[in-house]
């Protein structure tokens, strides 16, 4: 894991920056539908914590982050995400090594769910590596707008992802998917070009 500091002097998106941390700060979400409907044949959970780890590693704008050493851009980001305890009804937080690969990512995360799913913990794998951003899923209800209270958003400029439970229309299996953003680093544009991107992956390892 490499971490890139920005100039920000020499910074391209030095005005906004500055304006959405000092002037305007600036948090917003963006709810979409994703297309899931040839889904049926994978495990939705890991294969959309892949999906989407592999996606926000292709934008700058979703891995940059302020961190003691100051505002840079992560090379890499790895999915920390929530798993649901059945008997006790909480929750807890973990984070999966990532891979390229499909497959080895739905072993690495297998062995982390099968460890943790019955912990009381909230964050009961230890060493969370700096470099995640976070993942949630609410399996029990669709939505179609989320949003997501972060009141120290002055610092945090990751991305934070809440799926909802899939719902059926016009033939199609959508899946409800909010969508965090700092405006001092990541517009409605970026967004945009996030969601394409992901669709795109979805169609392609779906169909």
């Amino acid at each position: 894991m490499k971490f890139e500091l920005i100039d920000i002097d020499k910074w391209k998106r030095r005005e906004y920056y500055n304006h959405y941390t000092n002037e305007v700060i600036c948090s917003y979400s963006m709810t979409v539908n994703i297309d899931i409907s040839n889904s049926r044949k994978r495990k939705l959970y890991p294969t959309m914590l892949w999906l989407l780890t592999k996606t926000v590693n292709e934008f700058s704008e979703f891995r940059t982050a302020l961190t003691e050493k100051g505002l840079g851009v992560f090379d890499t980001l790895i999915p920390a995400y929530t798993i649901f305890n059945k008997v006790n009804k909480n929750f807890s937080v973990i984070w999966s090594e990532y891979s390229e690969d499909y497959e080895e990512f739905c072993k690495n995360y297998n062995t982390d769910v099968e460890k943790y799913s019955n912990s009381l913990e909230f964050s009961p794998k230890k060493n969370c590596p700096i470099n995640t951003f976070e993942v949630s899923m609410i399996p029990w209800t669709t939505f179609s707008a989320f949003n997501i209270n972060v009141f120290n958003s002055d610092k945090y400029f990751l991305p934070i992802f809440t799926m909802g439970k899939y719902f059926e229309q016009n033939g199609k299996r959508l899946l409800p998917l909010s969508i965090q953003v700092h405006h001092a680093v990541c517009d409605g544009y970026h967004v945009a070009m996030f969601v394409e991107s992901l669709q795109r992956k979805v169609f392609e390892l779906f169909n």
